[in-house]
């Protein structure tokens, strides 16, 4: 007796442990095949290059390495003196040019005052002058207002809210205009960039709550999806010579899946939070998008919902009743009418006929 049950209890233990760990398999599968989070995430951010509009030697830095600056802040200034030199150039041109034009106004008064004593052809060319001489003077008013720009675009300063990065400019280097000194960090466009495998991207929609674990801080940040990328890179398929598709005969045998970046926008932030561009993330995706939770309650109505489309036949006639003539649809009126007229009868047959046959009984 004793080796019997002794023997039942192995058997119900075995059972448990094995279905212990078929839920413990389970549950690792589901979580690791397809629940939608993925430890290849980044932290992103926006970098603006500054490069000069000028070229020039630095004469002044007003900012160091790491720096948090605010927009419209300075931060280098690139030689002045050739470009006022250039603006007091400028300047003298146009008060050239004005008095050139000051004078052939005059002798184009004087010639129309004159009349018929100065040939046509002399007042022509007189004024002809003074049109050419205004021209002249816009041209070098043109002039001074691209002098005047140039000087103060040797002032650079920041064009976003951000972080310098790890160098700044030294002063008497050499700035050449459209080349890239420094950069900014954007500190308003930090998000975090998730490469989820496509075989999890039907649980992830726009919307969702995510949890983001940033390696080496203790606690999560919290965020939403913000977007999900249209297009990646194929590998295995490069434009030819004459602009035909060339496609690698040769696959590997085990095809991985593809990642597929998911953009989440971050909702709260700590204050003490050391946000970085470029540190690793763990991206979770968590609960149902807002759009998704009216298509569960409607795919859940969706019995009600059956129960209401066999009305919907005589609802979905009417309107196309109404372009129809006036007789048409009283003819198609009474059609339904008749046929509801001979289906009742044959439904209240039976009942009719019961009291007749437990009379005859």
């Amino acid at each position: 007796m004793k080796k019997t049950w002794f023997s039942i209890g192995q058997i119900v233990l075995t059972l448990i442990v094995v279905v212990i760990a078929g839920i413990v398999l389970w549950k690792m599968v589901n979580y690791y095949m397809f629940t939608p989070w993925t430890r290849d995430g980044r932290i992103r951010a926006d970098i603006i290059q500054v490069a000069p509009d000028v070229s020039g030697l630095i004469t002044e830095v007003d900012v160091v390495d790491n720096q948090q600056v605010k927009q419209g802040q300075t931060l280098f200034l690139i030689d002045q003196a050739r470009y006022a030199l250039a603006l007091r150039q400028a300047e003298a041109t146009v008060q050239q040019r004005r008095a050139t034009l000051d004078q052939a106004r005059r002798e184009d008064v004087r010639n129309h005052q004159l009349g018929d004593l100065v040939a046509r052809e002399v007042s022509e060319e007189s004024r002809s002058r003074v049109e050419t001489d205004e021209a002249a003077l816009a041209d070098s008013l043109v002039a001074v207002d691209t002098a005047r720009l140039n000087l103060q675009r040797t002032r650079i300063v920041s064009p976003v809210d951000g972080y310098l990065n790890d160098r700044a400019p030294r002063t008497g280097e050499y700035a050449a205009s459209g080349r890239a000194v420094v950069s900014v960090v954007d500190m308003h466009s930090f998000r975090v960039d998730g490469y989820f495998e496509e075989t999890k991207l039907s649980g992830i929609d726009i919307g969702q709550a995510v949890d983001i674990k940033i390696m080496g801080e203790p606690a999560a940040l919290r965020g939403h999806v913000a977007s999900i990328v249209s297009a990646i890179e194929d590998r295995d398929r490069a434009e030819g010579s004459n602009l035909l598709p060339n496609v690698n005969p040769a696959f590997s045998w085990v095809r991985l899946a593809q990642r597929i970046p998911v953009r989440v926008a971050l909702d709260d932030i700590p204050k003490d939070f050391r946000m970085i561009a470029g540190r690793t993330a763990t991206v979770s995706v968590r609960g149902l998008a807002p759009s998704l939770g009216t298509h569960a309650t409607g795919d859940r109505a969706a019995p009600g919902g059956a129960a209401a489309s066999a009305t919907a036949p005589a609802s979905v006639a009417s309107p196309a009743s109404a372009g129809q003539s006036r007789p048409a649809a009283a003819d198609q009126a009474a059609s339904v009418q008749a046929a509801a007229v001979q289906t009742a009868p044959r439904a209240a047959a039976p009942a009719a006929m019961q009291p007749a046959a437990s009379a005859a009984k």
